[in-house]
């Protein structure tokens, strides 16, 4: 049987590894008979580069990101050829990232558990890119939010705040301006974090009215997207 590695960022937060940890039970609930692994590109052990030196055998490598960008394209393929040298044993494949298959039930859904309601401009959160590609294909996670919810959706990228955090205050006084009662906040992250904290501060000295949801975490269309992307990578890996 194939070994599925789950390559989350890693983060200096406990609560990103309590929220991986719960993906990756997920998963072995999902996927019966697979061992599963987790790793972390960074910040967070055990570090990806461990647990590739230490599987046999065939290996699926499917990273835990939203966004298509450098981590996708040049870090995880860079580690995975390390692996590949050191570990001639393992024989290694990386998917596309979970991103590929849409996170936007989940956003739904968590923005529902949370009391949105119809009144509510949505900022969207997420990690920028230096790639233009993948901000591009998580704006339109945005418009594909704003299609699902009938109501305006802004797309926020948390590691690009401005001074003071200034594209916090454009992007709610957009929001205020197309007509919405409240702000609700939905993080397109897998955990709650640093950067998530940060913009919520932004918004709490704002003293404007908001909701916020939970991250999409261990949501089934997340559980679902690393199936679909482990199960069609195995066949190949097997070939």
């Amino acid at each position: 049987m194939t070994t599925l590695v789950l390559a989350a960022h890693g983060s200096r937060d406990p609560r990103f590894g309590v929220t991986a940890r719960r993906v990756a039970d997920a998963v072995r609930i999902a996927l019966p008979g697979v061992t599963v692994e987790l790793a972390y590109l960074d910040l967070t052990a055990p570090l990806l580069t461990d647990v590739l030196g230490s599987v046999s055998g065939e290996v699926v490598v499917v990273p835990l990101l939203f966004g298509d960008g450098y981590h996708s394209k040049v870090d995880l393929p860079a580690l995975i050829d390390a692996a590949h040298a050191a570990n001639p044993a393992a024989t290694i494949v990386q998917t596309p990232v979970v991103g590929r298959h849409s996170p936007v039930p989940a956003l739904v859904e968590r923005l529902s558990e949370a009391g949105a309601g119809p009144r509510d401009g949505v900022l969207m959160l997420a990690v920028g890119s230096s790639d233009a590609g993948s901000d591009a294909s998580v704006i339109g996670r945005g418009r594909e939010l704003s299609a699902a919810l009938g109501r305006p959706v802004r797309t926020l990228f948390a590691t690009r705040l401005g001074r003071d955090g200034a594209a916090v205050r454009e992007t709610v006084d957009a929001l205020l301006a197309d007509g919405a009662d409240r702000v609700a906040v939905s993080p397109l992250f897998l955990s709650a974090g640093l950067l998530t904290d940060r913009v919520e501060r932004y918004l709490d000295a704002m003293d404007v009215p908001m909701v916020v949801a939970g991250p999409v975490a261990d949501h089934p269309c997340l559980v679902d997207a690393v199936a679909r992307l482990y199960t069609a990578a195995a066949v190949v890996v097997a070939s």
